[in-house]
């Protein structure tokens, strides 16, 4: 059973990896945007403090634009991947550097903050269904930080990337919901 969703799920990142490399850079920007403008009217976001968002790789739902726009008015909180684990730490753009696969994230000097601290995290997935399921890219960090996070936790995908059921295991915990550029998927769990 096991080896039947690792390939199951193996499928489903080739299916999408494809769909993504369709959409050019140009158009994920503007989906990117109404994305990220939708994300702001999520119950929970404009009375959190502290906010878990993270830098994007090129095909994820870009987010370097909003980060900069809350920056200053909210407490902005990036990972930083430290082993097998995500680190959480205070943004400042002038402590930002490359890290794992060229991500930009805060540096080693950057004030750590605990996951309890978080009033709202956005969290990225490759796939996602409309039970706010999420499938990440398979190396886990975000299935080992999401159960720490005591705060609503959305999920940010462009619309080709909700499936009619993700694949899940006993570590996956759904999200709270799933913003699209077509709206917002709650969670029905």
């Amino acid at each position: 059973m096991e080896t039947d969703i690792k390939s199951v799920k193996k499928e489903l990142r080739r299916k999408i990896s494809t769909l993504k490399k369709i959409v050019p850079m140009e158009e994920k920007l503007i989906l990117s945007e109404r994305i990220m403008s939708l994300l702001e009217h999520v119950p929970g976001f404009m009375e959190a403090s502290s906010v878990l968002l993270y830098y994007a790789l090129p095909d994820e739902v870009q987010t370097e634009a909003f980060i900069r726009k809350w920056h200053g008015r909210k407490r902005i909180v990036l990972p930083v991947v430290c082993g097998d684990d995500l680190e959480l730490r205070l943004y400042d753009p002038e402590k930002v550097v490359p890290g794992y696969m060229g991500i930009p994230e805060p540096s080693a000097d950057a004030l750590p903050v605990s996951p309890e601290e978080i009033d709202f995290a956005v969290i990225p997935g490759v796939a996602f269904d409309a039970r706010a399921n999420r499938m990440g890219r398979g190396k886990g960090f975000y299935d080992r930080t999401i159960p720490k996070l005591d705060c609503p936790r959305i999920g940010v995908a462009y619309s080709f990337q909700i499936v009619d059921a993700v694949p899940v295991e006993e570590f996956d915990k759904p999200l709270d919901g799933v913003v699209t550029d077509t709206g917002l998927y709650q969670s029905l769990q």
